[in-house]
């Protein structure tokens, strides 16, 4: 299975062999990685606080329908 994510730190590892600074490509690899995490995790927590305001939402609507009153009891009033 292809995974961007993956070749791309690839690619970033791979190039330019002659001017090869180990620091500077572990810290783009680094920079590059956090990014992606760091997106993924975003998404997750506003996917996580959607659920949350769906269940809010779902348990909250029972309690604004307005609440229906019996006639038996305007039946047993007198006139």
């Amino acid at each position: 299975m292809y995974d961007p994510f993956e070749e791309s730190l690839r690619d970033l590892l791979k190039s330019a062999p002659g001017d090869h600074d180990d620091d500077a490509t572990l810290g783009r690899v680094l920079k590059t990685a956090n990014r992606q995490v760091g997106a993924g995790d975003l998404f997750g927590l506003m996917g996580r606080g959607l659920e949350a305001m769906m269940i809010a939402l779902n348990n909250g609507s029972a309690h604004l329908m307005p609440v229906s009153r019996s006639t038996a009891r305007s039946a047993d009033k007198a006139d």
